[in-house]
């Protein structure tokens, strides 16, 4: 039988009709009307000022929850306080603020959004609405909680200064949990408020950048500064302060210039306060604020500066915040290491960034010109103009999403993103033997969405849009420029962009090992949802693999269990040769020649396919170790249907997610095996995974324009499509099992472990790691990279040390690979036959490809060993 749906609150509020919505909260009620609701509950709504109707769905929604909720009775306000903000979202309702029901309740930020999550006791209890909602939350918090850290620890100022903070980015920006531009617009506003203060209450750091702005006191300027409190302010930004402040908080003095000329100065105009002398008027600044915050009906903010138990966060999280940890260092080197705070964080990645490109010009290098020249059509007049309009493109949807005024750091990022696609794209040219995409224009989209998506995430953090779904709730206006942002602005197929990623991350061996995981998440994302799409140009090589025939289709079961190759270079990301087994031989062709030519086999799809089964084997292998380590014999079934299910019926992946077909596979298998495991059972166990979303279960499509829960997928989708292939496994002639796939190192693996040197006893090396800071802002001292742990003799022991490294042929991994020849670039494929290589194939000599021959021979032995 099929699993039923529960009826739920949120279902029963979505009948109820909104016209009701809109009556008074002061209307006068009957004392009829609440009498199956706890009396305390009806006196919290009236205190909040709900409507009849937010109060009905409140309760119902409460009574859906009640049995599941393991709560002592009185933490019943706070359940109830959880249900009212949620049913106010849902209806999109304007009754009160997030901190007004926290106040009202005693909870909490942190506290609440775990009670809200802990409401979802069922399939759709809670929407994918209100979920985003309060993910939108949960992140604005976060970032104003780190804001206002570093505002307390680092400067001792006035509750106005942060105030008007909090308005200015508010009013800013659209994207108010934007850390980096938020925590500019905190330095613009700290200037503002320094330069007008008196020298006396400064620290000598900014008494010393003021007063070398400041002409000679006269004697009546002496004279009037006794009398006056503050001293007047430079009418423009102080330059020498601004920069000051940047330098103490290891931020870019260029960027923060931009945010003061652009966005704060159009703020300090909208109230009269650019050219005045004077302190803001705290009064007005509060009510201005108190007007924003009722209008977002979030956070107040100003509870930061008065320590009030609803924004604070927990000591434990605190702590985790402000410490790094211990390291054994002699007492005078302690203080050496500043705590890593999410601010401090984001600053020093910003740094390492900039300073890795500082050698990497705008346009082209004469070495990357050299290589344009010298293409049968020479691709850089194309290249020049391409950048031109992407440009644009970025910018101003960049200012779409962020705010009105922020086009200009769009062009900064940008500016850094082109940077990095010329340095990538050159080494990538030096290590490879025949490269012929330089005249292709998705592949230069693709690699410059790769560099442009590296800068975005070193600025915003690795974050994604809802896991890749930009359906469901919340608002329509794009306020995020999280992944697949940057694919939606270039008009970027995330299957093309999916190929150049792991050439880029070989490429550049300098990216963080943050930055890194955020690509291989990219990568993920895209194998799982992204790609599948309607639209993709997967679905037409898919289709064009089936018409060669069941033979030579993408992946045939037999190869599942042998390793995936690592030794692809860019010359092979095309059609495969003629004479090749997937085409036809000159002999064939000719005999055929009146006959339906036949597509060429796909290599690209080939290396997709072979990543998406490590990928589902890999999260089915997990939801199994959760779920079923009473039935191990199920797992090789289930496996068998998920990979049946790709590789037949891929159809039913098209706008749809991975884990969905993995969820219903593993509850069809379970039900013809009369194992008892219900689809609740599993979305529970599925929400502990890493990287989910809930949209995932709750948010499937069923068909075109409608959408419903994975119950509703699985009864009237997947099991009406699979029912003959799911009734094989209950007979007594199942089909056969698939072979597991071997499930080798991540190519993206970071080496932890001390290498030994060959030939030595005692002498180790730590894989190099990104350091904090870039070489251009070490200072003396923190270039010291050789620590001696003991009485180490005369300086030739440290010559025979370096003997040793040098001499050893051990071929170190990504972390140690820092020389100036890459790698060979791997998992690079553009189906197309290009004119665009050199007059005369860039082949590598003897020596190359030797070496390429050796590493590719110590992949496969280390892939194997571990």
């Amino acid at each position: 039988m099929p699993p039923k749906k529960r009826n739920s609150a949120a279902t029963q509020m979505k009948e109820l009709k909104p016209g009701a919505e809109s009556s008074s909260p002061d209307k006068k009620e009957s004392p009829e009307l609440h009498r199956d609701k706890d009396a305390e509950f009806v006196t919290l709504s009236k205190s909040l000022h709900v409507t009849d109707l937010v109060c009905d769905g409140a309760w119902k929604l409460w009574k859906t929850v009640q049995e599941s909720m393991d709560e002592v009775t009185d933490s019943q306000k706070r359940l109830w306080g959880t249900c009212l903000f949620v049913t106010v979202i849902e209806m999109d309702v304007a009754c009160f603020t997030l901190t007004q029901v926290l106040k009202a309740v005693s909870l909490n930020v942190k506290e609440f959004m775990g009670l809200a999550r802990k409401l979802d006791v069922n399939l759709d209890t809670i929407s994918t609405k209100v979920n985003s909602a309060l993910t939108r939350l949960e992140k604005k918090y976060d970032v104003m909680l780190a804001l206002y850290q570093r505002f307390e620890k680092e400067r001792e100022t006035m509750r106005t200064c942060w105030t008007m903070f909090l308005l200015a980015k508010g009013r800013a920006l659209q994207m108010e949990d934007d850390l980096v531009i938020s925590f500019q617009l905190l330095l613009c506003t700290l200037e503002l408020f320094i330069k007008r203060c008196s020298p006396d209450v400064l620290q000598p750091l900014y008494k010393s950048a003021i007063s070398k702005v400041q002409s000679p006191p006269t004697r009546t300027s002496r004279r009037n500064q006794s009398k006056a409190k503050f001293r007047p302010p430079e009418p423009e930004v102080d330059v020498q302060l601004l920069e000051t402040l940047c330098k103490e908080n290891e931020c870019n003095a260029e960027e923060v210039k931009n945010v003061y000329q652009t966005s704060f100065s159009a703020f300090l105009d909208s109230l009269d306060l650019s050219r005045s002398p004077d302190f803001p008027q705290a009064n007005d600044i509060d009510q201005q604020y108190e007007e924003h915050y009722l209008k977002s009906r979030d956070i107040d903010g100003r509870l930061f500066f008065d320590g009030d138990e609803t924004v604070l966060a927990p000591k434990v999280e605190i702590s985790q915040v402000e410490r790094t940890p211990k390291k054994n260092l002699p007492d005078e080197d302690a203080g050496l290491i500043p705590p890593q705070t999410p601010i401090r964080a984001a600053m020093t990645s910003i740094q390492l960034l900039r300073g890795d490109l500082t050698s990497s010009g705008d346009h082209p290098s004469a070495v990357l010109a050299t290589y344009f020249k010298n293409c049968t059509v020479d691709p850089t007049q194309d290249v020049l103009k391409r950048l031109e309009t992407l440009g644009q493109i970025f910018s101003q949807r960049f200012g779409q999403a962020v705010g009105p005024r922020c086009v200009v750091y769009g062009r900064q990022r940008f500016a850094l993103g082109v940077r990095l696609y010329y340095k990538v794209m050159e080494a990538m040219l030096k290590s490879v033997s025949n490269f012929k995409l330089l005249n292709d224009s998705t592949f230069h989209k693709s690699l410059l969405a790769c560099a442009l998506e590296v800068v975005m995430s070193t600025y915003g953090g690795s974050s994604f849009k809802n896991g890749g779904y930009t359906h469901g709730g919340g608002d329509t206006a794009e306020t995020n420029v999280c992944f697949p942002w940057i694919l939606d602005v270039f008009s970027l197929a995330a299957f093309d962009f999916y190929k150049v990623i792991e050439s880029f991350i070989k490429a550049e061996p300098t990216l963080s090992k943050d930055i890194v995981k955020h690509l291989e998440t990219c990568e993920n994302l895209i194998m799982e949802r992204i790609a599948w799409r309607t639209g993709s140009p997967l679905f037409e090589l898919l289709k064009q693999e089936h018409e060669i025939g069941v033979a030579e289709q993408v992946e045939t079961p037999a190869s599942f269990s042998q390793p995936l190759q690592h030794n692809h270079t860019a010359a092979d990301f095309r059609v495969l040769p003629p004479g090749s087994p997937a085409t036809p031989s000159s002999q064939t062709s000719s005999q055929a020649a009146s006959q339906t030519p036949r597509h060429p086999k796909s290599n690209s799809l080939s290396l997709f396919y072979k990543k998406l089964y490590r990928l589902a084997y890999t999260r089915l292998k997990m939801l199994c170790s959760y779920l079923l380590t009473a039935h191990p014999e199920l797992e090789p079934i289930i496996w068998t249907l998920f990979q049946h299910t790709l590789q037949h019926e891929y159809e039913l992946m098209r706008d749809r997610h991975l884990d969905q077909l993995m969820m219903s596979a593993m509850y069809a298998i379970c039900k013809v095996k009369c194992v008892d495991l219900r689809f609740k059972t599993i979305v529970t166990a599925y929400k502990n995974m890493p990287n989910t979303s809930q949209e995932t279960f709750k948010h499937v499509l069923i068909t075109e324009g409608h959408y419903d829960s994975i119950i509703i997928f699985y009864n009237q989708v997947f099991m009406q499509k699979l029912k003959t292939n799911i009734l094989q496994y209950a007979s007594t002639r199942p089909p056969t099992l698939s072979p597991i796939p071997q499930i080798p190192c991540s190519p993206y693996k970071f080496p932890n472990s001390p290498l030994r040197v060959p030939g030595s006893n005692n002498v180790y090396i730590s894989p190099l790691k990104s350091a904090r800071m870039s070489p251009g802002i070490m200072t003396p001292r923190s270039r010291m990279l050789v620590s001696i742990g003991e009485s180490f003799g005369p300086s030739n022991r440290f010559q025979k040390i370096n003997q040793m490294v040098n001499s050893s042929d051990r071929s170190f991994k990504r972390a140690l690979d820092l020389g100036s020849t890459p790698k060979p670039l791997k998992r690079l494929r553009f189906d197309v036959d290009g004119q665009d290589e050199a007059d005369g194939r860039l082949v590598p000599n003897s020596s190359t490809r030797s070496r390429m021959q050796e590493q590719k021979m110590k992949e496969d032995a280390e892939s194997r060993k571990e």
